[in-house]
């Protein structure tokens, strides 16, 4: 048990009875335990195998490679469309969380062996993203922008894909780009 992970529990407020049984059962399975990103997280042969959280609505268990487990019991579900790798479950009471209890178990140990292994997720590169016409035109129309937009590392240029695909209208995705243009150009994620 690490002691950052217990100052964490502690200023819980919703969901610590659910989030400290979660604790309880994958430290039954053998994980460490650190605290990344402000949150608890459980590593194996120190590779990261789940995290847990609160959310407003919920606590949530989270796979890091989930979209490699087996998932016979259909309770993993993707956190967001477009998330690739992690899958999440999340719990609204301890009575939901101890029901599933051994299931919970055999994922994780699930988990592990799918890091034993050196199993990875195959994650879609940028070149299968389909680039929103809108984008290419204005790409196409400025060299400075098409270098900048290029040289941006993968993920960013899939985050600035998948927000511009997003907008149903044409003009809603031309605007969206054109409020962009000065950050892609700096070298900017969008989140940045």
């Amino acid at each position: 048990m690490n002691p950052k992970v217990d100052a964490y529990l502690e200023k819980t407020k919703k969901w610590q009875d659910e989030l400290k049984l979660l604790r309880a059962i994958i430290l039954e399975c053998g994980l460490n335990e650190e605290l990344k990103w402000g949150v608890p997280c459980y590593s194996f042969q120190k590779k990261n195998i789940v995290i847990i959280g609160e959310l407003k609505d919920c606590c949530v268990l989270s796979f890091f490679k989930g979209a490699l487990l087996q998932d016979t019991n259909h309770i993993l579900n993707k956190p967001g469309e477009n998330t690739q790798s992690a899958r999440t479950i999340k719990f609204k009471n301890v009575g939901e969380i101890r029901k599933i209890k051994s299931i919970l178990k055999s994922y994780i140990y699930e988990a592990m062996e799918v890091e034993n292994a050196g199993l990875n997720v195959r994650f879609k590169k940028i070149t299968e993203y389909p680039i929103p016409e809108e984008l290419q035109k204005k790409l196409n129309k400025n060299a400075a922008l098409k270098t900048a937009f290029h040289a941006l590392t993968p993920g960013r240029q899939r985050a600035y894909i998948l927000y511009f695909s997003a907008a149903k209208q044409s003009k809603t995705r031309e605007a969206r780009i054109e409020k962009c243009v000065k950050q892609i150009l700096n070298g900017k994620g969008l989140h940045d």
